[in-house]
This record gives C-alpha cells, sequence and structure tokens, in this order.
C-alpha cells in the first residue's frame, strides 16, 4: 500500500495514482462468454444443470425452485438472522417508498397539457451472486424496489445450491420465481429465456468479470440492464483530526469484496497517514478473507493533500463509488462533491451500513461512471411516458405555429396533418 505526497507528482503521475486496477483478462472472458451464451440460447435447462454441475458443483433436477422448497430452505435462517433481515427490510422499504413521483401536469399552452406518467417494468430478473460470499443483502436491494414499483413479474437467480438467507429474502419480498442458476448462463437464461426460465425486460444485480461482461453483451443485442459495473471502490476523505481505526476499518471493509477491489485515503495530515497504514495491517491480520483483502491493499494508496480544497479536488476527479468522510465538517465537504454513487458522512457512518440496513441501495456505479450514472433506486424499475392532450381551441392557436416549424424542416407530411384538421374546423 503506497503512501504518496500529491503535490510532489507530476500530471502523468497523479493520473496513475487515481488509476483504478485494470479489468484483467477482457478478450478471453469476452470469448468463454460468448460461448455460454450461445450454449443457453441453444439448449435452455440442459445447459444451466450442465453449469450447475460444471461450476458450482451441484447437480440439479429442476432450475426452478417450488414454493416448498423455498420455504423449507427459508426455514434453515436463524431467528437472530431473521430479525436483522427483518429490520434492514424495513428501512431499505421506506427509504425506496419515499421515492414514488406523484404525476406530473403542466399547461404549456392555452389547451395544451402534457403530463408524465410513470409505468412499471413488466418482467424484471434480480442476479443474486452466491460465490465467495452469497449476498443476500443485494437481494433485499433488488426485490424492495422491484415490489415498490408493482412489476409483475419479479424472478431471481443464484448460484446452486441457493443459500438459504437468499431464500428467506425472496420470500419476505414475495418474489415470484426463484431459479438456482449463476454467472453468465443465468444472464443468458434471464435475457433469453429457456424451458424453466420467463424471458425477463431488465436484468438488475452485481457479479464477477463474466456476469458483468455477460450483461454487457446481451445489452448490445437489446436487453436493458441496470448498469455495467466494474470491481468495487472506495474514497476516504480526512482532515488531521480523524480516527486512524475507524478509517483503517473503512478501507478494509471494502478491500475483503475481492482482489480487484479497490480503496483510497487521501488526507491532509502525514501522520494520520502513517498510522492508518500501521493499523490496516493490524487489523488484516484478524480477517478471515485476509488473504483476499491482502491483494486488494496492494491496489490501494493513501495520497496526503496539501490541504482541503485539494482533497475535494481529488475526490471529484477519481468519482468513486463509495465515498467516506471523514472530517470535522463532513457537510461542508459534501456541499462540494460533485460525483459520488453513495456518500457516508461523519466517523459514525461507515460503509456497511449502507451495504446492508440504512435504507440506502448498495448497488452503485464504479469505475468513475458516478460522473453521468446514479445509484440503484426505485426509478430504475420504471419508466417515463409522455402524455399530451390538445383541446380544440389549444389545437386551433398552437396548429398554425407547427405548420410553420414542420414546413421549415421539409416534412410536408408532418404539416398536412395539422392542416387538415385545421381546414376542417373552418
Amino acid at each position: 500500500m503506497q503512501i504518496l505526497k500529491f503535490q510532489n507528482l507530476n500530471s502523468k503521475e497523479q493520473e496513475q495514482a487515481l488509476k483504478r486496477p485494470a479489468v484483467s483478462a477482457n478478450a478471453e472472458v469476452k470469448v468463454i462468454v460468448e460461448g455460454i451464451l450461445k450454449e443457453v440460447k441453444e439448449k435452455g435447462d440442459e445447459a444451466l444443470k450442465e453449469m450447475a454441475l460444471k461450476f458450482d458443483k451441484t447437480k440439479l433436477d429442476a432450475i426452478k425452485l417450488t414454493q416448498d422448497e423455498l420455504e423449507n430452505l427459508a426455514s434453515k435462517v436463524d431467528d437472530e438472522l431473521k430479525m436483522a433481515i427483518q429490520i434492514a427490510y424495513e428501512n431499505i422499504y421506506k427509504f425506496h417508498k419515499a421515492q414514488e413521483s406523484e404525476v406530473i401536469q403542466v399547461q404549456t399552452f392555452e389547451g395544451v397539457t402534457c403530463k408524465v406518467l410513470t409505468r412499471a417494468i413488466e418482467k424484471v430478473g434480480l442476479y443474486i451472486p452466491g460465490g465467495l460470499a452469497p449476498l443476500f443483502s443485494t437481494a433485499l436491494m433488488l426485490a424492495i424496489p422491484a415490489k415498490i414499483a408493482k412489476c409483475k413479474h419479479i424472478a431471481l437467480a443464484s448460484p446452486a445450491p441457493l443459500h438459504p438467507a437468499i431464500a428467506f429474502v425472496a420470500k419476505l419480498c414475495d418474489v415470484d420465481e426463484v431459479y438456482q442458476m449463476g454467472g453468465a448462463g443465468a444472464i443468458a437464461a434471464f435475457a433469453y429465456g429457456t424451458q424453466s426460465v420467463v424471458k425477463v425486460d431488465k436484468i438488475f444485480g452485481p457479479g464477477n468479470a463474466f456476469v458483468t461482461e455477460a450483461k454487457k453483451q446481451v445489452n448490445n443485442n437489446g436487453v436493458a440492464i441496470d448498469m455495467q459495473a466494474g470491481p468495487s471502490e472506495v474514497l476516504v476523505l480526512a482532515d488531521e483530526k480523524a480516527n486512524a481505526k475507524f478509517i483503517a476499518s473503512d478501507l478494509l471493509s471494502q478491500a475483503e469484496h475481492g482482489v480487484d477491489s479497490q480503496a483510497l485515503l487521501v488526507c491532509v495530515d502525514e501522520n494520520l497517514a502513517k498510522n492508518v497504514y500501521d493499523e490496516v495491517f493490524l487489523q488484516l491480520e484478524k480477517l478471515s478473507r485476509k488473504e483476499i483483502a491482502k491483494k486488494s491493499i496492494e491496489n490501494s494508496k493513501i495520497i496526503i493533500a496539501k490541504d482541503l480544497k485539494n482533497v475535494i479536488d481529488i475526490s471529484n476527479q477519481y468519482a468513486p463509488e463509495h465515498l467516506i468522510i471523514h472530517t470535522q465538517d463532513p457537510h461542508y465537504v459534501l456541499d462540494k462533491i460533485l460525483h459520488a454513487g453513495s456518500v457516508f458522512l461523519g466517523e459514525y457512518s461507515p460503509e456497511s451500513m449502507g451495504d446492508y440496513a440504512s435504507g440506502t441501495n448498495h448497488v452503485l456505479p464504479t469505475y468513475g461512471l458516478t460522473k453521468a450514472y446514479s445509484s440503484l433506486g426505485l426509478a430504475d424499475f420504471m419508466k417515463r411516458m409522455t402524455v399530451q392532450e390538445l383541446s380544440k381551441e389549444g389545437f386551433k392557436a398552437l396548429g398554425p405555429i407547427v405548420e410553420i416549424l414542420a414546413a421549415a424542416e421539409g416534412l410536408d407530411a408532418h404539416k398536412n396533418a395539422v392542416s387538415i384538421r385545421l381546414e376542417s374546423l373552418k
């Protein structure tokens, strides 16, 4: 883990300091995923069962779980975890329910009324990773807004064998169908449909390089996706009074996600930088996922900036997925932040809270995409329709204006659609 003084670097070195780890083996992953998509498209359930055996070491009789099987799995979750999931559910539900939009209606011209209506995406597929860690928290983040949006068909997929906590969340959120399938194969099944899997209109959820590539490829062929997310990342901003132990724990909570995750600290104090560095390696030794976190820390850096303004500038340049602000006045800093997926203010707002139970969504854009994309929310499960209605008087008043505009563009049929009506009103 490097410690760098930002002002001592030239512009090229500064750019390099804020560079994400390269997403490896792109060409190889692309070819493998192409083959998987083709196989699922041609062989359907049979291909999914073969992949479950090959990748998940599980022999499946069926891809889709019955309600009895789900009930049986969900019953294996202990009461303490059920209680914690229920509280997280309530907080996430409350935050996303508040995002419901009212009908927008405007009279733009006398006799001309325009509206914006929202409608739920009809069929959605929720992908929940289940490899290194079964992310039942992601099931909450996806299924709750889908339910609030009133999507007619909500399907959830996770690798076999399905984790009991994911089954519990599926039951809690009243998911319509649950499939045991993982990786690029699951994305293909959602995109094209199989004998057991219903084709969906939009696919949601994070995953490894193969899942990300599969989402990219099906998106290129007309299937909607939530976002093309890369490896997870956190940026911590700190002043000289920040708590080194807290910061180290925040960096490591990101680092344990995967070997290609990145954790950065940008601070103004050299002593704090050294204390955080020491604390990271002390805490690292006690982690169950120590080897994963250790490799991730190799991609991570501590950057010493000249002042708080420089700290904020670096953050806006990096545009992080998660941004934690450990300063005496975090609201002052927040007002100047332009790009971030999810922001955590003050020393008692670790990223873990948003990942699980504060109420915000943890499905976020990465790799600098926060400059143009937002965190997942209720709106992602819906689409907008515009509506216009003109009274006879409104049409007579606005019609001649549209005739002029259509004629100027040389679109005679557009003009005629107005002129014929105006003539009929004489």
